[in-house]
């Protein structure tokens, strides 16, 4: 087992290695420190809420329609590097605004043209990996270390010079990414080999070719489970660090305590092969959604900081094996028709519920601070149960599993 990264940087693995290493630098910046940072610009927990929520709320009107567009497209990379140009201007904006709505408006720009491309960076990657031999979670996991790297340097920075060194942050995290953005490969194989795997998968009568297809229920489920999971994080997201400060743990604390959340990723991300051949991307879900549970109700308990340690370990299934999970699923059972456009389509699921999680993990932690964790516990109970009931209509065995051979 080895990282892309060895084999050397100039491979279609390495550059698409290279730019998720960039790619979420920003998200590293502003999960922990947006919130102090509004915070000393006197927006209100519930606006705080608002200023999160605005660009998921914006981008369930247009994210579907952007993965049709890649999916259309000649290369999903044009599409990429756009969406990366687009948000490294925002940040500019940033320096001249000071009030709510300027915020919210110029806020709303950084982080659409990013999750619009979020999802076709992901199907454009697995197609990819499947296509050369490559481990898809071994080229992921290369965003994870970016994201580590850049919580670790925040924090640092944050400590040493205080709130001014936000907006440098975000605007270098961002110009960072486009500029790997440029050193893509083309991720669609020669037309010939494309027609080929696409005849291939839909050889399988329960592999989805149309976006309509993908609404059976046992499919959609699990991605309405992990659409809860991955909105329960939005608490940590939105509120975490600020809570974290309320009970008095330093800024030089607050960013390793962070980054211990997605150093367990990397560990997942690099032996998820071994999982995947050994239980169905479902199971691997449900598992997550019941990690969740356990992690969100300690959070709401204000443990010391070992025990938060800890229970930031609990990452690695909570969002590494779900998401690891839910983008295997989805590209097991559609086609590459509809590569980008499914995985939009679950993203456009999950911004529904992110938007609806920021703004209530708002008003809920105005009420009860640390204790509005468990209702991000709830939403994991929740995931788990939609995922229960897919593997009873749809037994695992029919699951089209990532193994070796099938990469």
């Amino acid at each position: 087992m080895g990282l892309p990264l060895a084999a050397g940087l100039t491979s279609p693995a390495a550059r698409t290695s290279i730019f998720y290493f960039a790619l979420y630098m920003t998200g590293a910046v502003s999960n922990p420190y947006l919130a102090i940072w509004l915070t000393g610009k006197g927006i209100a927990p519930e606006q705080i809420g608002i200023v999160n929520a605005l660009p998921f709320l914006l981008m369930i009107l247009f994210n579907q329609f952007v993965g049709r567009v890649a999916d259309r497209a000649s290369d999903w990379r044009s599409t990429i590097i756009v969406g990366s140009v687009l948000a490294a201007i925002g940040p500019i904006l940033l320096f001249f605004v000071h009030d709510y709505l300027g915020i919210l408006i110029v806020w709303a720009l950084i982080v659409v043209p990013f999750q619009a491309i979020a999802p076709v960076v992901d199907a454009a990657s697995m197609r990819l990996a499947r296509r050369i031999g490559a481990d898809f979670a071994l080229i992921r996991v290369w965003g994870t270390i970016g994201f580590v790297a850049m919580t670790i340097a925040a924090g640092l920075f944050l400590d040493w010079y205080g709130a001014m060194a936000f907006l440098p942050l975000i605007v270098a995290s961002n110009l960072l990414r486009m500029v790997t953005a440029f050193q893509l490969p083309l991720f669609r194989a020669p037309v010939a080999v494309s027609l080929g795997v696409a005849k291939a998968r839909r050889q399988g009568p329960l592999v989805a070719t149309r976006l309509r297809q993908v609404w059976r229920p046992w499919f959609l489920l699990p991605l309405i489970g992990v659409a809860l999971l991955h909105g329960s994080h939005m608490m940590q997201m939105g509120f975490g660090a600020l809570i974290w400060q309320q009970q008095g743990i330093p800024a030089w604390i607050i960013g390793p305590l962070w980054a211990v959340a997605p150093a367990g990723e990397i560990v997942v991300m690099l032996f998820f092969a071994r999982l995947a051949r050994r239980f169905s991307a479902r199971h691997l879900i449900l598992f997550a959604c019941l990690a969740a549970i356990v992690r969100w109700a300690g959070f709401a308990m204000g443990p010391p900081i070992w025990a938060l340690a800890v229970l930031q370990l609990l990452n690695m299934a909570t969002f590494g094996l779900s998401y690891l999970g839910i983008v295997n699923f989805i590209a097991n059972w559609t086609s590459e028709d509809i590569a980008a456009e499914a995985q939009s389509f679950f993203t456009v699921i999950r911004q529904v519920v992110t938007v609806l999680a920021l703004t209530g993990f708002g008003f809920l932690t105005a009420q009860w601070g640390a204790g509005a964790f468990y209702g991000a516990a709830a939403m994991g109970a929740a995931g788990a149960v939609l995922t229960f009931v897919s593997l009873l209509l749809m037994h695992p065995r029919h699951e089209r599993r990532q193994l070796p051979s099938q990469r």
